[in-house]
């Protein structure tokens, strides 16, 4: 077994063109719901590494103009995130610490399909399927810290980076938490600026939050139900797309209610 150290293990990552690296021991995860445990993918982990890429600010553009939407699907979402410019180095780096003779688990982080009432597969297992949930993943290994909007932050790039995580026995050493309040500073802009209305206000005491290693974090609890109906095309002040199959639909999200 060669020696690895987080020092030669970010040295190839960022070789290699990955752009955010850091890792967490699996102990920062010993609060995490059963289904939500990287342990509980691998119950010999010892850390867990998050990688991260940048969304280039101009895959923006075209969508602020009205113009063009296919530059960032392709190169700040779905072919960043789901198909290969992040896939490739995530590999490279799990072949790397596999060569060095420790195990990994490379995770994707892509919209899971989970199914709330299926039973486990073997006695005293935990119910598949397990799936991290890669914001907090993310916070756990020090990248930055989660928004008042739910969105990842980092200091580098804001809230444009696409994340990814391997699981691994490797015993490295955790990278510091950002403390709250670094990156985000509540100033509710976002409230403001979401067209749906899915984001409370501070004063309105709707949060969620984690505690690592002691140290609470919290943010927004997100109307998903207006959050979704909005992004997925049902309100033609967000997304053009729905009104033209249906150039008569009249349908403000903001005027939805539980």
């Amino acid at each position: 077994m060669r020696a690895l150290t987080k020092e030669k293990l970010k040295n190839f990552a960022h070789l290699i063109g990955i752009d955010l690296i850091g890792v967490a021991n699996i102990e920062r995860f010993k609060n995490a719901p059963p289904r939500m445990n990287p342990a509980n993918i691998f119950p010999e982990a010892r850390s867990v590494i998050v990688i991260g890429n940048r969304i280039p600010r101009g895959t923006l553009r075209g969508i602020e103009e009205g113009t063009n939407w296919i530059s960032y699907n392709y190169f700040g979402y779905h072919g960043l995130l789901n198909t290969f410019f992040i896939q490739k180095p995530l590999y490279e780096l799990a072949c790397f610490i596999e060569d060095h003779g420790y195990e990994a688990v490379p995770y994707y982080s892509g919209v899971p399909e989970v199914q709330p009432d299926i039973k486990p597969l073997r006695p005293s297992a935990v119910a598949p399927d397990v799936e991290l949930s890669i914001r907090i993943a993310a916070l756990a290994a020090g990248l930055g810290e989660i928004g008042w909007s739910k969105v990842f932050l980092t200091k580098k790039f804001g809230p444009r980076q696409r994340l990814h995580a391997i699981i691994t026995d490797a015993p490295l050493e955790p990278d510091p938490l950002v403390p709250p309040g670094t990156i985000c500073d509540r100033c509710m802009l976002c409230v403001k600026a979401c067209p749906c209305g899915a984001i409370p206000h501070i004063k309105d005491g709707k949060t969620e939050s984690v505690i690592i290693d002691g140290i609470k974090y919290e943010w927004a609890k997100i109307d998903t139900g207006k959050c979704c109906l909005s992004v997925h095309g049902g309100d033609k002040r967000v997304s053009p797309f729905l009104a033209k199959d249906f150039p008569g639909l009249i349908f403000d999200v903001r005027e939805q209610r539980v």
